[in-house]
């Protein structure tokens, strides 16, 4: 199995094994401090709608619309928070120099963290990569490979931001432009001075920072946003989201993803109480803030968090978040399989409710948030999964999907840490394949790959220490091979390690009688369970497959944990599951 530790030499040799073209040595002292980013900027990328030829970003006349990014929340000097890393868009004007092409130059950074986090384009028609260097106080360096999508023809699935025209000397087009934020690993603990950009003149770098650790903080609940759908419309409306903690602690703060959007979302306030029953409170809700204000903008494509709050979160337990939304909203993003009944109020901003009097409808799904973080505790362990991690067929409202489960075990044991549990299941989510294609109001909320939100869902969850990854039984029910879900897997266990993650992966469940799942759909499974099972690519693996079977008809899911439609696992199926990790395993 493969293991994956990090301190000293040993950390830098690693570090330079798992980057591609990564190398780590001793820095040149050229005793002169590199100058900051902005101070570099040699392109211009954004016009004036009625200016289009003051900008060249691509070096045929086409350019950004100023009006579009600020209809996305992407004025001038804002900071923006992506993937949990905080990066500026350039203090510029429509027309003046606003971001640097990738010549070689050495920038000033600042900081600790887990990764080096870039706000990027490439315009040469293609993705367009190349290497740089990290250099770090110690005198030590190490190197990164980065890689820009196209502005133009990049995944959507992947871009932080898109806006619907381009600006041309001859007028504009209605064709969306992209801009993306890239993450590359830095090794731990290391502080950062310096970065020098690749070589690469169709590389455009507008921000670029360190991505800070989360210490004092872990993930006690998350859901991953799995579509962008039409809502409502929601207007002057307070949403209560019941979410279930897997760890307690002294303090709170909450993230809130703007995910997939075109246009910002506007938050009017939010509260935070323990659930009584239903959409009651148990005693008052408490005011949250964001940067001392009562609520919050969040552009399209950023989050936000929320000030932390010294709040007692108990451990496993339901907690109520509410937020006003005073703004009419027409989609959100969300994660649509909740399992988890919340609610919707009648007009008026109704947090700080107690009563739940206000509110009058229900909702299946959660909406815009996507984290609560606990103060104190060790860490958190992710899921990386589809409908059967989601908790699809359990029972609604009864928190029996197996990481509730999991969440359990590891709150009575003394073996490992009691880790935080992050479920970032998707219902109908592959691992080579989009099912949402990433940008638009979606009709399918089966989100974009386990691949293109490996970033968002995996790398950037607070003090994430282990990832679970237990997909790929709807690629080969939808005619992806063996093959291709194995090259999945193996490039998630890789960008995992590559962050110093502990990797594990769990077997596919057999699924005989569903319609789909057809003797050539498991002989696609098979083979990528012995690959798992045999290829030593992870750090341990949990063999779910082994724990539900019909030992006398291996394809298909013994009765008792079947939920009927021999897909997903019921209750007792579900618990099987979590009860059968080794859970010395996360540790």
């Amino acid at each position: 199995m493969r293991r994956c530790f990090w301190g000293g030499a040993v950390a830098l040799a690693l570090f330079a094994a798992l980057v591609p073209g990564g190398s780590a040595s001793a820095a040149p002292d050229t005793g002169a401090e590199p100058p900051p980013l902005e101070r570099l900027f040699d392109n211009r990328a954004v016009s004036d709608d009625s200016l289009p030829g003051e900008a060249d970003f691509d070096g045929s006349g086409a350019s950004l619309s100023a009006r579009d990014l600020t209809a996305a929340g992407w004025t001038a000097g804002r900071a923006l928070t992506v993937q949990g890393a905080r990066l500026t868009w350039p203090g510029r004007q429509p027309g003046e120099p606003d971001n640097v092409r990738a010549a070689g130059q050495d920038v000033r950074v600042r900081g600790r963290g887990d990764a080096l986090a870039f706000l990027v384009a490439g315009t040469g028609g293609d993705a367009v990569s190349g290497t740089g260097t990290v250099s770090y106080a110690d005198g030590s360096r190490s190197s990164y490979r980065l890689t820009a999508p196209d502005w133009r023809t990049g995944p959507l699935a992947t871009k932080a931001v898109a806006l619907p025209h381009i600006n041309t000397p001859g007028g504009q087009l209605a064709e969306k432009a992209r801009l993306y934020v890239v993450t590359v690993p830095l090794v731990p603990g290391r502080e950062v001075v310096s970065v020098r950009l690749p070589l690469a003149s169709d590389l455009h770098v507008f921000a670029l920072s360190v991505r800070a650790a989360a210490p004092g903080w872990t993930g006690s609940w998350a859901a991953a946003t799995s579509g962008y759908p039409a809502v409502g419309p929601w207007s002057d409306r307070t949403v209560r989201l019941v979410v279930h903690t897997s760890v307690g602690g002294p303090r709170v703060r909450l993230r809130f993803d703007n995910t997939f959007a075109a246009a910002p979302v506007r938050i009017g306030s939010a509260t935070v109480a323990v659930q009584a029953r239903g959409a009651a409170a148990r005693g008052a809700p408490v005011p949250l803030a964001f940067r001392g204000a009562a609520g919050v903008e969040i552009p399209a494509g950023a989050q936000t968090f929320s000030d932390p709050l010294g709040f007692a979160v108990p451990a496993d337990a339901n907690l109520l978040v509410s937020f006003h939304l005073p703004r009419a909203v027409t989609a959100v993003p969300v994660h649509r399989l909740a399992m988890q009944r919340s609610y919707v109020s009648e007009p008026g901003d109704h947090a700080a409710d107690a009563s739940p009097a206000a509110y009058t409808s229900v909702v299946t799904s959660w909406p815009l948030l996507t984290g609560v973080d606990v103060g104190g505790g060790p860490g958190s362990v992710v899921l990386l999964g589809d409908s059967i991690t989601d908790g699809d067929q359990s029972t609604v409202d009864a928190n029996r999907r197996w990481s509730n489960v999991l969440a359990t075990r590891l709150l009575h044991q003394n073996v490992v840490p009691r880790y935080g549990v992050l479920n970032q299941g998707i219902s109908a989510n592959r691992v080579v394949t989009d099912r949402y294609p990433g940008d638009g109001v979606s009709t399918d909320t089966g989100g974009v790959s386990a691949l293109h939100r490996f970033d968002r869902d995996v790398l950037a969850q607070t003090s994430a220490r282990t990832a679970i990854v237990f997909e790929g039984v709807n690629d080969v029910r939808w005619g992806a091979t063996a093959g291709q879900v194995i090259a999945g897997l193996r490039e998630l266990a890789d960008r995992g390690h590559a962050r110093g993650l502990r990797m594990l992966a769990a077997t596919i469940l057999p699924c005989e009688g569903e319609a789909r799942c057809t003797a050539a759909v498991d002989a696609e499974r098979v083979a990528v369970n012995a690959w798992i099972r045999n290829a030593g690519v992870f750090d341990g693996v949990l063999d779910f497959d082994g724990v539900v079977r019909d030992p006398a008809h291996p394809a298909r899911m013994l009765p008792a944990y079947d939920s009927g439609d021999h897909l997903h696992p019921g209750d007792a199926g579900l618990a099987a599951l979590a009860e059968s990790v080794d859970l010395r395993l996360l540790g």
